[in-house]
């Protein structure tokens, strides 16, 4: 049966983890999900936010609920998955977007504790999320798990652009970053026959509201749009890939930058 586009996009009676769920990218991520009728636990290490952060959904009438989970370790995310099985019975969406930079040193006098926190919470965070939700997709034969890159997945940064004011990601974030996109690509392929898809969404400059304004100024002007991101620039792109309308998307990058990448 042909369905129309509202159909297709329609997430009614789905379930959905969106993981660092309680700030920026993850709220807007949550919105999309709850606006097309989907129910969303979001889930981070700071519980207390999450719930703070569904409370406040909830009052404008959106299903969500809080809870606390630490990606990097693997019981943690297998109890939130299989919380969300024993609740609603089903897990339709999954949105690996914990993460974060760490970098406070560069080469070649960089810090090998923060290169590997920056991969574990980011990559293996990724591998250990996509594992878990695919466990429980494989037998329902269906699914999304949808990874957060990075214009760091694919571009080196220019140290010449950022201010002093401005602590820059540096070579550990944009390994992890790199990695998580390879990995989508992989998981992509081991999943694919179970009717699962993986990919995942790349942001450009989507600045925080405490980011020094002259370095958000230099960061517009190198945009061929104009502007930089807004959080709720990136819902579109879950919301395709999160529904049937994405259904035959896999394995694939969505730069979503205003043009950074195409200079």
């Amino acid at each position: 049966m042909t369905k129309t586009v509202q159909e297709l996009f329609d997430l009614t009676g789905r379930t959905a983890i969106v993981t660092g769920g309680g700030t920026h990218l993850g709220t807007a991520f949550t919105e999309a999900l709850c606006d097309l009728g989907a129910k969303v636990y979001i889930a981070s290490r700071r519980s207390q936010l999450c719930e703070e952060v569904a409370e406040r959904l909830r009052s404008r009438g959106m299903d969500v609920i809080g809870a606390g989970c630490d990606v990097t370790n693997e019981v943690n995310v297998d109890h939130l998955v299989q919380r969300v099985m024993n609740d609603e019975g089903r897990l339709d969406i999954v949105v690996c977007n914990a993460g974060g930079s760490f970098t406070t040193s560069y080469p070649p006098d960089g810090n090998i504790e923060e290169f590997n926190r920056t991969l574990e919470v980011n990559l293996t965070g990724t591998f250990i999320t996509s594992q878990s939700a695919g466990r429980v997709m494989i037998p329902a034969r269906q699914g999304s798990i949808i990874t957060l890159g990075s214009i760091a997945s694919t571009l080196a940064m220019d140290s010449r652009i950022y201010n002093s004011k401005f602590q820059r990601s540096g070579p550990p974030y944009i390994a992890a970053k790199g990695g998580v996109l390879n990995l989508t690509r992989a998981m992509a392929a081991e999943f694919g026959e179970y009717g699962i898809t993986v990919n995942c969404i790349s942001p450009g400059q989507i600045p925080r509201t405490d980011t020094n304004i002259e370095q958000v100024e230099t960061f517009r002007n190198m945009i061929p749009l104009r502007r930089t991101g807004l959080s709720q620039d990136l819902k579109g792109t879950v919301a395709l890939l999160s529904s049937d309308a994405g259904r035959w998307i896999t394995g694939q990058e969505f730069r979503v930058d205003g043009g950074w990448s195409i200079w």
